[in-house]
């Protein structure tokens, strides 16, 4: 079955200001926000790690106050860090109080550093996604009509009535990614949105990543989706995050360059969809074949990125 063509939306990643720390003040993050907006991108989304950046609750609410029609989420909540119990209730509480703009995003965890910092014990990783997918089902079940029971082998809930309820049915827009067959099969099964993501076993973003983004790579995962998602996968919106915005006048020339550093040649660094590089209108045409080849629609940057990819997006946004 072959994936809709959803119109495109983009989406900023922004766990502080660029250039700066986590230690943004609120006047400035509000900015942001607005400058997000007025510039035609759908979400503004919050990474979920314990270095120095914003905590991802408070700063999404300091987003939805600070904006009319800007969709705010997390990119993505680590669910080793929380209990779906309390995070059902701040997912549902941030739905309501935004009016419904939140899309969630939730994850297995991967960042070493995180967990080695934090003193938290870093499962393997097929016991980190099992325990995602228990997660999902008290999420759901607490977001859903009446009480939620769960009784499974990392959560058990019994007869509890999650409130507030959301404010979108069944519950916000679901956002699973990974770069491995488990994580996107689930992802496939599970979640409204699917993030298209390298590779990050090691737990570490490095060269070695660049090979795992290549198309011949992103054909398989998208596979994966497929093979978890059946019937349902027309449903599902495909999400890839740009890691490199790149305009330049010499394509082939940039390409070749960055490609070096990732372990690409120049072609498959032109072709990988975590990147970017040319003019905005190879830009542009770059997002139309991905979407024709994979219904790749929703495409996010990190806001240092911000202004590079702006009039790629006053181009394409909603069509």
């Amino acid at each position: 079955m072959a994936a809709p063509t959803r119109p495109f939306r983009f989406g900023v990643q922004a766990s502080a200001m660029p250039g700066g720390t986590g230690g943004t003040d609120g006047r400035s993050w509000r900015q942001l926000a607005r400058r997000v907006e007025d510039l035609g991108f759908a979400t503004l989304t919050v990474a979920d790690h314990l270095d120095d950046q914003l905590a991802v609750v408070p700063a999404i609410q300091a987003a939805a106050d600070a904006t009319s029609s800007l969709r705010v989420g997390a990119l993505v909540l680590c669910n080793d860090y929380r209990h779906p119990v309390v995070l059902a209730k701040e997912v549902a509480t941030l739905d309501l109080l935004s009016g419904g703009r939140l899309e969630v995003g939730v994850g297995a965890g991967w960042m070493t550093t995180d967990y080695e910092q934090a003193g938290i014990a870093l499962d393997r990783p097929g016991l980190r996604i099992e325990r995602l997918a228990e997660a999902l089902d008290v999420l759901e079940g607490l977001w859903g009509e009446g009480p939620c029971s769960v009784d499974g082998v990392h959560y058990r809930v019994s007869g509890l009535d999650g409130l507030p309820k959301p404010v979108q049915r069944p519950h916000p827009p679901l956002l699973l990614g990974g770069g491995g067959r488990r994580m996107l099969t689930l992802a496939g099964a599970r979640a409204d949105i699917v993030g298209l993501n390298v590779s990050l076993a090691k737990g570490v973003i490095d060269a070695d990543a660049g090979p795992d983004g290549s198309a011949e790579r992103t054909d398989e995962k998208v596979a994966w989706v497929r093979e978890g998602a059946g019937d349902r996968f027309a449903d599902i919106e495909l999400q890839v995050r740009v890691h490199l915005v790149l305009p330049t006048d010499d394509r082939a020339g940039t390409a070749e360059a960055f490609g070096a550093v990732f372990g690409l040649d120049g072609e498959q660094a032109q072709e990988t969809p975590h990147a970017l590089v040319g003019s905005t209108e190879e830009m542009v045409d770059d997002l139309l074949a991905r979407r024709d080849r994979w219904g790749i629609s929703y495409i996010g940057i990190g806001v240092e990125a911000l202004d590079a990819i702006a009039p790629v997006v006053s181009r394409l946004a909603g069509t």
